[in-house]
């Protein structure tokens, strides 16, 4: 397998005569940990739909373990081993976490198997589930309705359905937005186990946890890359403090 996950060369992104993302290129190597971070308005969300295929990219190009994937649409994307969670949650409230799960993992293995060899997918299909339900910490809540968990469990089932296809590639939206305090570190400890043999880009606002996460930081400004290198570098960099991580890392 290549060493490079995601390479990206020249890629843009244009809405009339904004350029929401300018001639970004890098390579995003295979199993390290990518945070993103900029100022609202950055082209950080952008960037994640445009890799993704929830958004057209406009030029420049995008390789997926060296497949060209720049014209593919998002579910043609997610065969290559891309998943993608968003910063509002996207479960089925009325649904159990099971109910969720099951649907989930129903249309990502569907295809594994021949109808007649269906009693032994069921049974691939269950065990797959209970490990989702183990890796999230949600194995107690499997038979509440997804909609009356705290939202930081929402998220939690939101992350276990990006996984149940088991990507090679998770691009991150906010997975802590809405996150209560008390639930941050164990939101924090989820996304570390599922970033595990994963190529991850994170988008998080909480500071903290991105710079405990991320192995390599991609600073973002106006559609731009305009600065990269390690979570110290970025911490002790002028510029960066200054106008993106604020006085909350300053002190």
């Amino acid at each position: 397998m290549s060493d490079i996950a995601l390479q990206c060369a020249q890629v843009s992104v244009t809405f009339g005569a904004l350029r929401a993302i300018e001639d970004f290129s890098y390579t995003f190597e295979t199993g390290r940990v990518y945070g993103l971070i900029g100022p609202n308005g950055a082209g950080k969300t952008t960037l994640l739909n445009v890799l993704s295929g929830n958004l057209p990219g406009h030029g420049g190009r995008i390789l997926c373990h060296g497949a060209d994937i720049s014209r593919l649409r998002a579910h043609e994307r997610a065969r290559h081993g891309i998943g993608r969670s968003f910063q509002i949650t996207k479960i089925f409230p009325e649904m159990t976490v099971l109910e969720n799960l099951r649907i989930a993992a129903q249309i990502s293995h569907s295809h594994l198997l021949p109808f007649w060899l269906a009693p032994r997918y069921d049974r691939r299909l269950a065990s797959t589930i209970d490990a989702m339900l183990e890796l999230t910490d949600l194995t107690a809540w499997r038979d509440t309705v997804a909609g009356t968990l705290s939202y930081g469990l929402q998220r939690a089932l939101e992350l276990g359905l990006t996984l149940l296809p088991d990507p090679r590639i998770l691009l991150l939206d906010e997975p802590l937005a809405g996150v209560g305090h008390h639930e941050i570190a164990a939101a924090t400890r989820l996304i570390r186990h599922a970033a595990a043999g994963r190529t991850v880009l994170l988008i998080e606002h909480n500071m903290d946890v991105i710079m405990t996460l991320s192995e390599h930081i991609v600073v973002l400004s106006n559609g731009r890359k305009v600065a990269e290198g390690p979570p110290a570098a970025i911490r002790d960099d002028a510029t960066v403090r200054a106008v993106y991580l604020g006085e909350e890392v300053a002190a």
